[in-house]
């Protein structure tokens, strides 16, 4: 089964430091991690240790390698269990903070998913991805595809799609406090969603909640894209009421610049709790594009949340 890749990468390369006390090089990690299923470059390697040692997990050891810290062998300990309730969130409020974008001159900085496909699929992937578009299922209107990035192996191809945790560091930017609070299965019926079918909180769970459901066979995004009914993911966000009309400005500004949200949003949605105080955004998530991929059985793996770009750099052509 194709499996998405997230933060298990970062947990593994520390379960190998803890495992083998001398310091260890990217060269003899890569092998590793390979041998646990996750096929990595040097330079990938290199890449994943490098934030490591800006969360102080890790350190290098002259030219010897990386050993772990006490910060990092705490890390280790608990990753697999308690740590690990929230991480995922912690993760993308990162991303968010660091999103600059400004959508009133669409500028600055937003935060992507990595996917990457080996090159032989990549035009089924394309028409995969293509899909999404046209059926308004994405959380943004195009996305990117790279070739030069350490953390694509050869003979692959890689492909940057926005993630919607962009929005929430444009909210912030602009003084609206929101919370990122489910992952869910959107049941839409001839073009009108009805329904949560499962929602996941995101700050009491070890996984990302929509990564779950692709990777269960949960969704019907290829359904909905060919006959305008299925299951596709979405995201449920809340901020509070009192801000609805600086809200709606902002949207409709990055509405202008491709980005394609709200499926609805109200003190009460589909068969949300209803709350007066509390505005929920309903936004379909990038994740639709690798869902979709899956679903037409292609082999994609994806990083979700993998770092910020320029806006601009998306908007590219190749």
């Amino acid at each position: 089964m194709t499996m998405i890749r997230t933060e298990r990468k970062y947990i593994e390369l520390l379960r190998i430091l803890k495992e083998h006390k001398d310091p260890m090089g990217a060269k003899r990690l890569s092998e590793l991690m390979a041998d646990r299923g996750f096929v990595l470059s040097d330079r990938a390697v290199q890449y994943y240790l490098s934030y490591l040692d800006s969360m102080g997990f890790t350190e290098k050891v002259g030219n010897l390698g990386r050993i772990l810290t006490a910060t990092g062998v705490e890390e280790t300990d608990n990753a697999l269990v308690d740590d690990r309730i929230g991480f995922i969130i912690s993760k993308l409020e990162r991303l968010a903070y660091r999103s600059t974008f400004d959508p009133e001159t669409s500028t600055g900085d937003v935060a992507y998913n990595l996917s990457i496909v080996p090159e032989e699929s990549f035009e089924n992937v394309k028409t995969a991805f293509d899909e999404v578009i046209q059926a308004g299922c994405g959380f943004f209107n195009s996305y990117r595809i790279v070739d030069r990035d350490p953390r694509i192996p050869s003979g692959s191809v890689g492909l940057i799609t926005l993630c919607s945790i962009s929005m929430d560091g444009v909210f912030q930017r602009k003084g609206i406090p929101v919370k990122m609070a489910y992952g869910g299965r959107l049941e839409i019926v001839q073009g009108t969603p009805k329904r949560f079918k499962d929602l996941i909180g995101y700050r009491g769970t070890t996984i990302d909640p929509l990564e779950l459901f692709i990777s269960s066979g949960l969704t019907s995004i290829k359904s909905f894209t060919q006959s305008k009914t299925g299951i596709a993911l979405a995201n449920v966000r809340e901020v509070p009421y009192s801000a609805k009309t600086r809200v709606e400005e902002t949207i409709h500004l990055m509405n202008k610049c491709g980005f394609v949200f709200p499926v609805t949003m109200g003190n009460q949605v589909f068969n949300l709790i209803p709350n007066p105080y509390r505005l929920s955004i309903v936004a379909f998530s990038g994740l639709n594009y690798i869902g979709n991929t899956v679903e037409h059985g292609i082999e994609i793996t994806t990083e979700i949340g993998a770092g910020n770009i320029q806006f601009s750099k998306v908007m590219e052509t190749n």
